[in-house]
């Protein structure tokens, strides 16, 4: 495959093992984070360069990732004059992977359009592990050409990555994925906590569904760790909580039924209260078991 000159911006439990990713295919790649001591030790850790500003590491770049925390972070280092935007040159592509709104993908596709830049909102789904094994799902939306530009790039931590539509598709698809999730944890919460109050061995119940039609990746990744109480990795419920705040006001934008998401999204708020703002999504089942 052939190499590029790539941008990175955000190196958080995703970002960091993403742009690792690209930096071990031979890319080179130049990244800024907000905290600067961890792009410090990115560049300590994978080589490439460090950059003061958002600007800066876009300067040049063929193209520019980003993966932050929500609109209003993308925003203030895709505009202004320390802005992605500011320095990137005509024909380059920006890659959003940030979980954001619909309305935040059509604003910075039509935003990098005036400058002559391609845009794809591309969030991903698989977690910190898919992140670390190079296997994540990339939902993608924008123009065809711009993804096909992209694919190769992305494909270097993907094992799927997809143009789902114009701008905005990809982030619609998370929101969809987001809530299937949500009420896949919800009902596999209440059917450990229904197999250890009727005294079923939790593990093996586990083992033996998930090879039938109860089998789900949650089922399969999460289910032993939820009967035996551990939460201290994976997915936090407060970035879950943005996501479905998302989901949720899209849906009612369009006019969809959402009940059992609005419903979970209440039992994470429950969840939170209870200390677990950072457990994983997967700690719903406190609430059901009361601790």
């Amino acid at each position: 495959m052939a190499t590029f000159s790539i941008a990175y911006l955000g190196l958080g439990v995703m970002g960091y093992p993403m742009a690792g990713h690209l930096a071990a295919a031979g890319h080179d790649v130049t990244v800024w984070n907000r905290t600067a001591a961890k792009a410090e030790a990115w560049v300590g850790e994978h080589g490439g360069q460090l950059a003061p500003t958002p600007a800066a590491a876009a300067d040049g770049a063929d193209f520019v990732f980003l993966i932050l925390g929500d609109d209003a972070s993308v925003r203030s280092v895709a505009y202004g004059d320390d802005g992605v935007l500011a320095t990137m040159r005509p024909g380059a592509v920006l890659v959003d992977h940030t979980t954001a709104s619909a309305e935040l993908a059509l604003e910075l596709w039509s935003a990098a359009a005036e400058k002559q830049v391609g845009f794809l909102d591309a969030p991903v789904s698989g977690g910190e592990a898919g992140a670390q094994n190079g296997v994540l799902t990339v939902m993608c939306g924008g123009d065809p050409e711009h993804f096909g530009a992209a694919q190769p790039v992305i494909d270097t931590y993907a094992r799927a990555t997809t143009l789902l539509g114009p701008a905005s598709s990809g982030q619609l698809t998370k929101m969809v994925n987001q809530i299937s999730i949500a009420g896949a944890i919800q009902a596999l919460s209440e059917a450990i906590n229904f197999a250890g109050r009727a005294g079923l061995d939790v593990d093996q119940v586990v083992d033996v569904i998930s090879k039938g039609a109860a089998g789900s990746w949650q089922l399969e990744n999460r289910g032993k760790t939820m009967a035996a109480d551990e939460f201290d990795f994976g997915f936090a419920i407060e970035h879950m909580r943005k996501d479905l705040g998302i989901a949720i006001a899209e849906a009612k934008r369009r006019g969809a039924d959402v009940t059992i998401t609005e419903q979970v999204d209440g039992y994470y708020e429950e969840v939170m209260a209870m200390g677990g703002t950072r457990w994983d999504t997967s700690a719903l089942i406190r609430r059901i078991n009361g601790h």
